[in-house]
């Protein structure tokens, strides 16, 4: 698509469905939200329509007599002008392997029937703010490649400035030559390994660019090595050992090298090497392989042994890239892809690496700047007693709405919030809000009975030496009985060191703080150890309530939790109840405790306020 998106826009959607009264009910929703809308009954109205006037959304049925959603879906992505146009997928079905193949034939969401409409709105609100997202993206690319063609002349005449200068110095001191001729050596070799540094291997990388230019099927690769744990060498051997090993990885690696190619220290543990004249991506695979495997040979110092490995990016330079540091850049992030897969491995770039990268970065960017934006807000979920159908509790869940992007899924940020620590703060925040949010539903006397908020704590949390003691600060700060808070962990959590996380879960405990194992059932199936934790709580994942009502899967599963539960004088709750009968079979087999859609789904602070006021019996 080639719209320019704008904050205001309003998507015109093309609906495809044989089912005239689906047709009729989304287009009159959807235009009364001000959406331009389209309606098409078969597949080929429907590509007809697309060719005639392409929209920028197709909420696509499946199931169609001639021509099935599928089919219409890929004659859409065969064709260059309309394969961009996002496609979202309306069936009745609800198979894994239906929803599969949604996606493989180009489909990028998938919506069972009967549908909400808020769930409708929100994915079509989510795959146009995609849009705006990716417009964006593309602006601040070319913002960046024009500061880096800025830099790029900068540095053209700042070597035009050398060489005039080092011009003028032949003429004017030639009895100096020999010493002349030291000093520039040393401004563009490494004076540790001799090696190029970044300035010559810089220069020799414009070079090869030029010549793809003038030469199509000229082609040239870039290796970018990083030594894997040199920072443990320097730090336990000392720099004098460190580079000594630096010294002796460079000679190994000039010996896989031919005359034409050029290898040279980056920086730090740092080395590029550039291929001339390669025929293909084997060539420079090939290197990579022959490397590795040298590395994993001994360094010899005296009577120690030294290991290390490296990984290592590779890029294809030829015609298409115009600028050296772009073609740095990619063999960088190939290469921290090899560090993330395990490290001592190589790995070949694709542009998908770098929008990856690229939208990583803003997104952990972005997540910095939340909590000072007050962009974090609460949802809670209602947990239902199975017996009265009164509500024993909340649920605390994060939801990040996002100043510019709107919400984004805790999916998408968590992971990024786990691997930067910022889960840490995040989770304090939480767990304050929600304590915070009871305690003012308490002073209102909204409720009777002991109603709980549950607050899920995530691995890196658990395993802060100071939880006890900020645990200790909220509940102070917000004057909540600590009995009213039961705190969730994932057995991942616990498992990693059960010793000490019994102990730490005795202390909460000894707080009159109740204890729930999230999830139970995924993960490390720990039967074992479970008797060893004072826990008041198991919680049974959703994945194993889907299926029950469908073909009865899952209850013994089920059955053997709850039993081992009660065993251990746990209660159980039962997550993603969405059906009557999954509610039935629940209370048959005694779970206490559900939660899910066919109670609630999570809610606002003031519609959850609204929901205790009503006190409505399930």
């Amino acid at each position: 698509m080639n719209h320019s998106f704008n904050r205001s826009f309003k998507a015109d959607i093309l609906i495809v469905d044989d089912t005239l009264e689906n047709l009729r009910l989304l287009s009159n929703t959807l235009i009364q939200m001000g959406y331009k809308v389209r309606g098409v009954m078969n597949g080929q109205m429907a590509i007809m329509a697309v060719q005639t006037l392409p929209p920028d959304l197709i909420l696509l049925d499946i199931k169609m007599p001639d021509m099935d959603g599928y089919t219409v879906c890929q004659s859409l992505k065969a064709n260059e002008q309309t394969r961009d146009i996002p496609v979202i997928f309306l069936s009745a079905l609800n198979e894994v392997i239906d929803k599969v193949k949604a996606f493989q034939v180009g489909g990028v969401d998938y919506i069972t029937k009967p549908f909400q409409f808020e769930e409708v709105v929100a994915r079509i609100e989510n795959q146009i703010a995609l849009q705006l997202a990716k417009a964006e993206i593309r602006q601040l690319n070319e913002k960046l490649e024009q500061r880096v063609q800025s830099r790029t002349i900068e540095l053209e005449i700042v070597n035009a400035q050398l060489k005039g200068l080092n011009h003028k110095l032949e003429k004017e001191i030639a009895e100096h030559q020999k010493t002349q001729t030291r000093l520039l050596h040393l401004a563009s070799h490494d004076a540790l390994t001799n090696l190029p540094n970044r300035v010559l291997f810089m220069n020799r990388l414009i070079q090869a660019l030029q010549r793809t230019q003038r030469e199509p099927n000229y082609q040239f690769g870039v290796l970018f090595l990083d030594c894997d744990r040199f920072k443990v060498v320097n730090d336990s051997l000392g720099h004098f050992a460190g580079d000594r090993l630096l010294i002796a990885i460079a000679r190994r690696l000039k010996t896989h090298l031919s005359s034409t190619d050029m290898l040279a220290r980056f920086g730090g543990d740092e080395f590029t090497i550039l291929l001339e004249n390669i025929q293909d991506i084997d060539d420079a695979s090939r290197l990579a392989q022959k490397i590795q495997t040298s590395m994993s040979w001994p360094f010899q110092f005296e009577e120690q042994e030294l290991f290390i490995n490296a990984s290592i990016g590779i890029v294809i330079g030829n015609k298409t890239y115009q600028e050296p540091e772009h073609l740095l850049r990619d063999a960088d992030i190939a290469m921290y892809q090899a560090k993330a897969k395990g490290k001592a491995r190589y790995q070949v770039f694709d542009t998908q690496m770098h929008r990856h990268a690229q939208q990583r970065l803003e997104l952990e960017t972005d997540l910095r700047l939340a909590l000072h934006r007050q962009e974090f807000i609460l949802y809670y979920q209602p947990i239902i007693s199975l017996a009265t159908g009164r509500i024993n509790g909340f649920e605390a869940l994060l939801r990040w709405h996002h100043g510019k992007k709107g919400l984004i899924s805790p999916g998408d940020f968590i992971p990024a919030a786990e691997e930067t620590g910022l889960i840490v703060p995040i989770g304090l925040w939480v767990l304050k809000e929600a304590c915070q949010q009871l305690k003012i539903w308490q002073d209102r006397g909204l409720f009777k009975n002991k109603i709980k908020m549950s607050v899920n704590l995530s691995v890196k949390q658990f395993s802060q030496l100071n939880l006890i003691q900020n645990i200790d600060k909220i509940i102070l700060q917000t004057q909540l009985n600590s009995s009213y808070l039961k705190l969730e962990i994932t057995e991942s959590a616990i498992m990693e060191h059960p010793e000490s996380a019994a102990e730490l879960l005795q202390q909460l405990r000894d707080r009159d703080i109740q204890l729930s194992i999230d999830d139970f059932g995924t993960g490390y199936s720990s039967l074992s150890y479970l008797h060893r934790f004072p826990l008041h709580n198991l919680k049974i994942d959703r994945s194993f309530i889907q299926r029950i009502s469908e073909t009865r899967q899952n209850l013994d599963i089920i059955q053997a939790i709850i039993t081992l539960g009660h065993h251990l004088n746990m209660t159980v709750t039962a997550e993603g109840v969405e059906t009557a009968e999954q509610l039935s079979l629940l209370k048959n087999l005694g779970c206490e405790e559900g939660q899910g859609y066919f109670f609630a789904r999570p809610l606002d602070a003031d519609a959850a306020q609204a929901l205790l006021q009503d006190n409505p019996h399930w």
